[in-house]
């Protein structure tokens, strides 16, 4: 064979593959990352988040203050995936 018509097959090959590759990329059909219903929809006010800010702001004097050791369990709770009572937000 010719070098010249080895390089015209080669030419023509890799041009089918890649109008293949095209094709095959405009039909495929894009599919969303996440569906609507695997979203977590967060409470507009959550009395925990509030209290935690409130301890935060209170800095070192929240390691004597009951309902921060209240909200610091909660919290805990929460985070391990444990049974518990209801945050109430009372009691400060």
């Amino acid at each position: 064979m010719d070098g010249n018509l080895l390089a015209r097959i080669g030419a023509i090959m890799f041009v089918a593959v890649a109008i293949t590759a095209t094709v095959i990329e405009l039909n495929r059909k894009d599919e969303p990352a996440a569906s609507p219903a695997a979203r977590i929809v967060q409470p507009e006010r959550d009395p925990l988040r509030e209290e935690q800010r409130r301890c935060q702001q209170l800095g070192q004097k929240a390691a004597d203050d009951a309902a921060c050791l209240r909200v610091w369990a909660e919290t805990r709770d929460r985070f391990l995936g444990r049974a518990s009572s209801a945050f109430s937000g009372e009691g400060r």
